[in-house]
């Protein structure tokens, strides 16, 4: 597969038409790109978000883009967007690259990514170092969690862009580590943005027939339970494992019945129901969501 004028990978084994692909693509460009430089890159933006395992929806860009002090702007070359060097960042190296780190990497992609974007990557980075920090905690370890809201708030401060500093500060206040994955993330800033009551996030039903339940959403003054369901749970991966895709529906269900009996209603919402703001606020007015 050609990635680049002269640079070319093996393609074989890759999950062709699939997020997955597009991400390796990327990160494949952002190498190429770098072995080819006449000088050394300092990788940042959305590539540094590639580089460090950052979710993304909207799809990741069709240059690489940098960091550079001599930079005018956004200039853009046929491989390269690079971005002026306010505040010079600290690098980190991952594999041969120099890349921003992941506090810079996320404020320079809310300030001037879009908002979902830029949730989607900070809900994501707060949710690992959360899980980080408690998998710590249950072998007695006490750890200070290395990225939080306020760390960002100060990368933001330190790096004091000439634009799109509210838009970034904005994205931090509303980004929630309980986002479970990025369509959690989705259906939030859908809600937020359509004028919705945002819910609480995984809410705990606990005894419901010697079961402790969580669920995705829970509007609590009108007794709401909302699931975005990733359809992953019933198909493949960790979540299946080495069940039958047959029992996991069947205990999915037994759950939701139980919980219906706890609340006023129950409601599930899938993927392409949430990506579309007119398909979203269409279910939400249907399904009695309340307005902010």
């Amino acid at each position: 597969m050609r990635i680049r004028r002269g640079v070319y990978a093996d393609a074989s084994g890759w999950p062709h038409g699939t997020a997955k692909q597009a991400e390796v693509n990327h990160r494949l460009l952002v190498r190429a790109v770098a072995r080819c430089a006449e000088r050394p890159m300092l990788v940042s933006h959305m590539s540094a978000a590639a580089l460090h395992g950052l979710p993304v929806i909207g799809g990741w860009p069709e240059t690489v883009h940098v960091i550079t002090a001599d930079a005018t702007g956004g200039s853009t070359s046929r491989y390269i967007t690079s971005h002026r060097g306010v505040a010079p960042p600290q690098p980190v190296q991952i594999g041969e690259l120099a890349v921003t780190s992941l506090e810079r990497t996320l404020v320079d992609v809310a300030t001037t990514s879009s908002f979902l974007a830029a949730v989607t990557m900070i809900d994501h980075a707060l949710r690992v170092e959360s899980e980080r920090v408690e998998a710590a905690a249950r072998r007695g370890l006490q750890l200070v969690p290395r990225l939080t809201r306020g760390s960002l708030l100060n990368e933001l401060a330190a790096v004091d862009p000439r634009r799109g500093r509210k838009q970034a500060e904005r994205a931090i206040a509303f980004a929630n580590p309980l986002a479970a994955n990025p369509g959690e993330s989705l259906s939030r800033v859908r809600i937020f943005e359509l004028g919705f009551e945002v819910p609480e996030l995984q809410v705990s039903f606990p005894n419901i027939e010697g079961h402790d339940y969580w669920v995705d959403f829970y509007w609590r003054g009108i007794r709401k339970i909302g699931e975005f369901d990733g359809m992953v749970k019933y198909t493949r991966g960790a979540v299946l494992g080495d069940r039958d895709p047959v029992d996991v529906v069947v205990a999915e269900k037994l759950r939701e019945d139980a919980l219906r009996r706890r609340v006023n209603s129950f409601s599930r919402w899938i993927w392409d129901t949430a990506i579309s703001p007119r398909k979203f606020y269409d279910f939400l007015v249907a399904e009695g969501v309340p307005r902010a």
